[in-house]
């Protein structure tokens, strides 16, 4: 345990970052029926709810230092439940270095909240943020994408396994990457080092990459044909190409999007390589506003909804 929380004993904890470094704070939110089945293991919704600040952290080229968590519950959840959720807490707090500094419980008559504040640590100054991307820079992004907003139809849709064509380890693959993201914390200092920009992919690829490109006061051109997509995702594309646009604008991938300058891009993908962490090259950042993806014709592609959004 972190000495800082004071063996969980106190109303607060204690949290000093190393010497030059600044403290990053990011928080997030997730809710039964909403981000996660009611039916959903207990220890994967802890997973999740801690990971996905993580890969806030992460986009930010910052080292994990700890967490508070808020825990609403229903008395619906009882000891087992409690258990499971705390044992799949605890194996990623120890997995990500990120110890469990403090929080609360409280009884809801709604559905299970789970709110997380994680803090990590960066050399003061050098935070990848959003608002740094320049004309020239190239797009990469990390991981495949589109696999949880797939993975999320799955769940949804009786049928759709056998309208996508999806063998059983498709099928798998696809649901999995919805219950449990993978946050990319081991490319943080390359990130750090070499992004221009950066964002965590929460929200969808299309709509996430708008924003990093409004906060730089920048464009961006994507070739669609560029992102990457998994075994699944492609078989998905195969037998529906209209689930492209779920692909490009659907959320929770948990990927890091980030823009590097063409000078940087040799060191950072041999960064990405050491790290264990598949990076690709999407586009590259232009003059103007807004991100444009454009289909194999080289026409624009149009969406109905950018990005996912809660309201």
């Amino acid at each position: 345990m972190h000495p800082g929380a004071l063996g969980l004993t106190d109303d607060a904890a204690i949290l000093t970052p190393p010497r030059g470094h600044s403290l990053v704070v990011t928080a997030d939110a997730v809710v039964g029926g909403v981000h996660f089945f009611a039916g959903d293991p207990p220890g994967a919704i802890a997973r999740k709810a801690l990971r996905v600040n993580l890969s806030d952290l992460a986009a930010k080229g910052a080292k994990p230092a700890g967490f508070v968590l808020t825990l609403a519950l229903p008395k619906s959840c009882g000891e087992t439940w409690l258990k499971g959720f705390a044992r799949g807490l605890g194996a990623d707090a120890k997995r990500f270095q990120c110890p469990l500094l403090g929080g609360d419980t409280v009884y809801t008559p709604g559905p299970v909240t789970i709110s997380i504040t994680a803090f990590g640590t960066v050399p003061s100054g050098f935070m990848a943020r959003r608002s740094g991307a320049r004309a020239g820079d190239r797009v990469v992004v990390t991981g495949t994408i589109g696999d949880s907003a797939l993975g999320l139809n799955l769940r949804k849709e009786r049928g759709a396994a056998a309208r996508w064509k999806l063998d059983r380890a498709m099928q798998r693959h696809l649901l999995a990457r919805y219950l449990v993201p993978q946050p990319r914390n081991a490319l943080a200092e390359a990130l750090r080092l070499n992004a221009s920009a950066a964002m965590d992919v929460s929200d969808g690829l299309a709509g996430d990459l708008g924003k990093l490109c409004r906060a730089s006061g920048a464009g961006a051109e994507i070739e669609a044909a560029r992102v990457p997509l998994s075994k699944a995702a492609r078989a998905v594309l195969a037998a529906d190409a209209e689930a492209m646009e779920t692909v490009l604008t659907g959320g929770d991938d948990f990927e890091v999007v980030a823009t590097v300058p063409q000078r940087k891009l040799k060191r950072f993908f041999a960064a990405a390589r050491r790290a264990g962490v598949k990076v690709t090259e999407i586009g590259r950042v232009t003059a103007g506003t807004g991100a444009r993806f454009l289909g194999a014709d080289g026409r624009r592609l149009v969406f109905a909804r950018a990005s996912f959004s809660h309201f």
